[in-house]
Formats: structure tokens, sequence, C-alpha cells
């Protein structure tokens, strides 16, 4: 192989990748991909596992009281079954004779953009140390709203926040069809156009591989990550040698091209939907101007409303007149500040064009 120096890979993980047929980790399987993630270090690559798999070690150890609900019992296998994860992870990579670190998560972590920078720091301190961050969400307090939609969402912002140059989702499936799987006439698409492909389309199709963590949240997520300027693609975790043959070029699973860079701070607004405080509504010459191709702020005078109680520094959405959800900002006052500049000429942006991200556009005019 012929990689680039410090390229940075980001590999995420299912458990249904991970899990056998008996529905416990496939050590053989873990193997192989340990060994692979230590050949791309090797050949110069900062790797980073987001893997899934601590409730499937879970049920290897204990079997949970039957008069536990579904939320303790997840809690408990994943309490059990993160320590045996991780410890099966440390002994393939020692085998390799290479370290691995963990770093559990939860959403909320990503919320706080000081948080957010810490997570940061410590991730890149990794990295540079040679040392491989095996990231999960920490299931033991995180439940219901507190939880990502699955680990595909935690890759995806792990991807964004550590600028990575490729992301490889593994799954259980060779890729993204264009059909039901089970159908004859069922092709992989091999490379996603939002232009040519609706997911929502392809959901109707294969509703037995959508839902929570399944295929449609794969599509959502590599569209997003792929927004930022960073290739995904989705295949079979369980090819044969699927990651180095990856990394050398061949075309494996459904690939998701980038669109041009934006900046960090602009990955972590892009991914800061589910974090907001508040929403803004803009008038139509408001809307135009921050559409349009010049690098412009969300002004007082262009607003016609605003709801929620946010403060400096908080994620707030932006919507047009007819209510659609345009981008996302972080707000450079509060509210109450806000709403009484509502219309005036003159004054701050409530919104610096730095630190406003707009769907459907790549922000490309802000890339550093």
């Amino acid at each position: 192989m012929n990689l680039k120096t410090d390229k940075r890979i980001s590999i995420k993980i299912g458990s249904n990748v991970i899990a056998g047929k008996n529905g416990l980790p496939d050590l053989v399987l873990l193997q192989s991909i340990t060994h692979q993630i230590c050949q791309l270090q090797k050949d110069g690559c900062q790797v980073i596992l987001v893997s899934s798999g601590a409730v499937a070690a879970g049920k290897s150890i204990i079997k949970p009281h039957k008069k536990a609900d579904t939320v303790e019992q997840r809690q408990l296998l994943a309490s059990v079954g993160q320590v045996k994860l991780i410890q099966t992870y440390t002994d393939l990579f020692e085998k390799e004779d290479q370290i691995c670190a963990q770093v559990l998560v939860t959403k909320q972590d990503f919320k706080d953009r000081q948080h957010y920078r810490n997570m940061q720091n410590c991730l890149n301190a990794l990295l540079q140390n040679g040392i491989i961050p095996i990231v999960n969400e920490n299931d033991v307090v995180s439940v219901t709203e507190l939880m990502f939609t699955d680990n595909d969402e935690l890759a995806g912002l792990v991807s964004a926040m550590l600028n990575v140059n490729v992301l490889y989702v593994l799954t259980n499936v060779d890729g993204i069809y264009n059909d039901n799987p089970e159908k004859e006439q069922a092709e992989i698409i091999s490379v996603y156009d939002d232009k040519h492909h609706d997911i929502e389309q392809l959901a109707l199709r294969e509703k037995s591989n959508f839902g929570r963590g399944g295929m449609i949240t794969k599509c959502h997520t590599s569209q997003k990550v792929a927004s930022l300027g960073i290739p995904v693609t989705i295949t079979n975790g369980r090819i044969d040698n699927v990651l180095i043959r990856l990394e050398s070029g061949e075309k494996l699973g459904t690939f998701f091209p980038p669109k041009k860079s934006t900046t960090n701070f602009k990955k972590w607004i892009a991914h800061s939907r589910g974090y907001t405080k508040g929403e803004v509504i803009v008038n139509e010459g408001a809307r135009k101007m921050i559409m349009s191709n010049h690098a412009s702020s969300i002004l007082p005078v262009g607003i016609i409303s605003l709801s929620g109680s946010f403060q400096k520094g908080d994620v707030i959405k932006i919507l047009d007149e007819k209510e659609n959800e345009i981008g996302l900002g972080m707000a450079k006052y509060n509210y109450k500040k806000a709403r009484d500049l509502i219309g005036i000429k003159n004054q701050k942006p409530l919104i610096h064009y730095d630190h406003l991200y707009l769907h459907g556009q790549n922000n490309a005019k802000w890339s550093q």
C-alpha cells in the first residue's frame, strides 16, 4: 500500500458485525479487524475506532434478573460488558504491540463547546502519541433522550471533531441497495448521489434494515459527514481484509463523495441540531443574503421573531418566513437583548457568519 502519512481514518464497527451467530462477540472477526487497524497504523495512518458491542459482551458474562426492565437490563449488560469489550481489544492490540485507550462519551459531551474542546484535545493527544482511541457511548448513563440515535451518529460526530480524512462504517450488509436486497433485481448503490437517490424511498423498500441504528440512520449520518468534506463508505465488516482493501482503493459497498471542506467550528455547529436552545425567524431579504455567495451575518434588522431562552454561546435554529429550517448558528448575545433589537438597523449581528452553518450549502466560503 501507498498510504498518506498521518492520514486520519475513522472506523465504526457495529454490534451486528461484532456479534457472532450466538449473539456473543466474534473473537476471530475482532482479531482480524484489530490486525488490519495495526497494519494501517504501521503504514502511517492515525486510526480512531468507534465500537459498539458492550451489551453483547455483557451477555457473555451474566444473565439479568427477569424482573429488571429493559433500560435496567441494558445498563447492567453495558456496565459489565464494557469492561469485557475493552479488555478483549486490549489483549488483541497487545499481541500487535499496539496500545489502545477507552473513551466513553454521552450525547451531552457534544453539547457544551468547552466539553467538546476538552474531548477533542484528549483524542488528539492519544493519536499524536500513536495510541488508538476506542470510542463508545456510555450506555450506563445514556438512556432515552440522552442517547445517540446509535453509534453511527457518534462516529459522525467524532469524525467531524477530529477532521478525519475518511470514515468507514462497517455493518452486516454489503452496502445500500436500490431495492429490497431479497429481490433478484436489487443492486448495491456504488456511489450515493442526493440528486438521484432518495433515502426515504429506500427506507420504504427495505423496512427490515431500517430503524434505530438501521441503514436509514447510516445514510443520514453519511450524508451529513460527507457534506462536511469527509468521504464515507458503508460496507460489510465481514469482507475479508476489508479495511486494507478499502485503503488500497478497492471499491466496496456504498461511497458517499465529500463536499468541500468546512471549518472545525462549523462542523461542530452542523452536528448540534439536537442541542439547540432557541429559534430565530428571518425575513426573505435576510434569507437571500445568507444563502447567497456573499459572507453575510444574521442582523437584528432581518429578524422577524425569535423563541427560546438562549444565552450567549448557545446554538439556535434559523428558520425562514415559512418556518423551514435553513441553518444553525451560535448566538453572540442572549435572547433578551436579541428580542429588544428585532428589526432595528445598524446593530451587531446575532449570529456572525463565522458561526453560521447553512443546510444545503457546503459553506466553502468560510473554509480554512
